[in-house]
């Protein structure tokens, strides 16, 4: 071990103590962002008091968030649902959507589930409750963290694609059967403002329902479990992971394998292993708690993991 090595282990308690402190201050930081992201993304206040859906201009962009299109304060549409939407109409490739998801995938890659989406932030909040925290058994883990794949590819592209309804077009299966966004940001908010939707509740709406107090219900227990196991919108950005503009660095000769790193991961990354994987939501915690500072993030950085496969 050497004299630098021996030096960072021994300062360590120290080390921690400011780390921290430093996670506080980011922990804050963060929520700050997340709180103004969805603020931004729905603005339209007086949607609310009216139970009626703003049709302005920019209701025709893309936001880069799972942020339902039918909710009262929504200023933008949601990439997902726009997706559906646009293959269940024409059975055509939608480009504009396409390449507003290929851009911000580029350019942030997950670091916008991390920082600028309003269900991410929910889920965050619920997992502040003080219960006991849980962890998905690994046998579990790994191949559910699969299940958002499929969700993307059979219920937001193959069955708006195929499944042709009377009138030539698709619903938005995902929308309609899964998305626990719409169902909080939209479903309820339009229910409560609306005598003649709470009129007509049927069996989508508990259903629907259901899936949403599951979703809260697990999210006190496991952190972010709809980021980990369901998002399509999440599924999506995890391929642009290693390659967006932003990128998380791991410092190896800093690094001296304390793990702490991967212990306050809310999406379970092995960070010492795969700093850059499809699951990291770039939400900074790893590079907060790092006591010898080996982690860094940003714009520009050219990653080790990526040297290493350019060497070999």
């Amino acid at each position: 071990m050497s004299g630098m090595h021996w030096n960072r282990m021994k300062n360590q308690p120290r080390n921690q103590e400011r780390a921290d402190g430093r996670l506080a201050s980011q922990s804050r930081f963060r929520l700050i962002v997340q709180i103004a992201a969805t603020a931004l993304a729905n603005g339209y206040a007086i949607g609310y008091a009216k139970g009626a859906i703003f049709t302005g201009p920019t209701k025709a962009v893309c936001v880069p968030v799972l942020n339902c299109y039918s909710c009262p304060g929504a200023l933008g549409a949601c990439p997902i649902g726009a997706l559906q939407a646009v293959i269940g109409r024409s059975r055509q490739i939608p480009f504009y959507v396409l390449g507003s998801i290929m851009l911000f995938g580029v350019v942030l890659g997950r670091l916008i589930c991390g920082f600028l989406c309003p269900f991410g932030l929910f889920q965050d909040l619920l997992h502040k409750i003080p219960v006991p925290k849980k962890k998905m058994p690994a046998r579990l883990d790994k191949p559910l963290r699969y299940l958002k794949y499929g969700i993307l590819l059979v219920l937001v592209i193959l069955m708006p694609a195929l499944a042709v309804g009377p009138y030539g077009s698709a619903p938005p299966f995902f929308c309609e059967l899964v998305c626990p966004a719409g169902t909080l940001g939209a479903g309820f908010p339009l229910v409560l403002a609306n005598p003649s939707l709470r009129a007509g509740i049927g069996f989508l709406f508990g259903w629907k329902s259901a899936v949403l107090i599951a979703i809260v219900i697990a999210s006190t227990l496991i952190s972010r479990p709809f980021c980990k196991y369901l998002c399509p919108l999440g599924a999506l950005y995890s391929l642009f992971n290693r390659f967006s503009f932003y990128q998380m660095d791991l410092d190896r000769a800093k690094c001296i394998d304390c793990k702490r790193c991967e212990r306050h991961c809310p999406m379970e990354v092995p960070v010492t292993e795969d700093i850059n994987n499809a699951e990291c939501i770039r939400c900074g915690r790893c590079a907060a708690v790092c006591p010898v500072d080996a982690i860094s993030s940003g714009f520009g950085l050219t990653p080790q993991s990526l040297e290493q496969g350019k060497a070999e």
